[in-house]
């Protein structure tokens, strides 16, 4: 009776081991990258330590969108002071409804694909970097974020004792490629600017919204516009090129400002 008891509980724990293990030496199989379709990150499990982490996205994307169905250069680095494993989750989610979007093509032995659209790694490794391919989406999609979840681990093939960190690198589709139908008209100025930016939108369109980026795609400012409130404050922006996105009914506009 007593070795019938200590078997079920063998089998109790087996999901539990399965998840610690697979979460931190051939990574995560859930939907753990901290976006909003995913829900969680991988502090679902993981939790208790401190390695000074941060985590960041880096890509050849341009700063004025893909291309439709091509393929770009996607790396994430996790800096940590300390830990003794790595992990990571990536996917890339539509703004508009959360839904996965594009391809991830791994690199054998170094990254997978898991069963819900994210990409994550294939081993532990000393090494805290790891790049692999996106192809974007054949048609507009419209803007696109990718969000990720890194793992500064202990090493101690436990869930307890990691440090949990996320981020997020926005972007949409260029205006190469794009119908005519697709095309938001709109103007801007003065450009160079200062401080205000007016942006004028045609009579039809009632309501859109603007975004700023800069030179990584990283979204400075967002705000809903309308024909009575059309002013962008851009202040607070340092000096450099930045990118003015407004979108509208599935239609995106493109245009570089200065800011001085």
């Amino acid at each position: 009776m007593k070795n019938k008891y200590l078997f079920k509980l063998f089998l109790l724990a087996i999901p539990l081991v399965s998840l610690v293990f697979m979460s931190t030496s051939i990574g995560v199989y859930g939907a753990y990258s901290g976006s909003p379709g995913d829900g969680n990150s991988c502090a679902f499990c993981h939790s208790g330590g401190n390695f000074d982490a941060s985590l960041a996205i880096t890509t050849n994307i341009p700063v004025t969108g893909y291309e439709f169905d091509t393929p770009y250069d996607i790396t994430v680095t996790l800096n940590e002071t300390g830990a003794t494993d790595h992990g990571f989750a990536l996917t890339a989610e539509r703004d508009e409804d959360n839904a996965k979007v594009g391809t991830f093509t791994p690199v054998e032995g170094v990254t997978r694909i898991n069963n819900v659209g994210n990409i994550t790694q294939s081993y532990d490794t000393n090494g805290n970097t790891w790049s692999f391919t996106w192809t974007s989406p054949s048609t507009n999609l419209g803007p696109i974020t990718f969000y990720a979840a890194g793992n500064a681990a202990n090493g101690n093939a436990q869930s307890t004792g990691d440090q949990i960190v996320t981020t997020s690198l926005p972007t949409s589709a260029t205006t190469l490629g794009i119908t005519e139908t697709e095309k938001l008209e709109f103007k801007m100025f003065p450009n160079p600017s200062t401080d205000i930016l007016n942006i004028q939108l045609s009579v039809e369109t009632l309501k859109a919204e603007v975004g700023v980026y800069d030179h990584t795609g990283r979204k400075i400012i967002v705000k809903k516009l309308s024909p009575e409130d059309s002013k962008l404050n851009i202040s607070k922006l340092t000096t450099g090129i930045y990118i003015i996105r407004v979108l509208f009914d599935n239609k995106v506009g493109v245009q570089t400002l200065i800011k001085s």
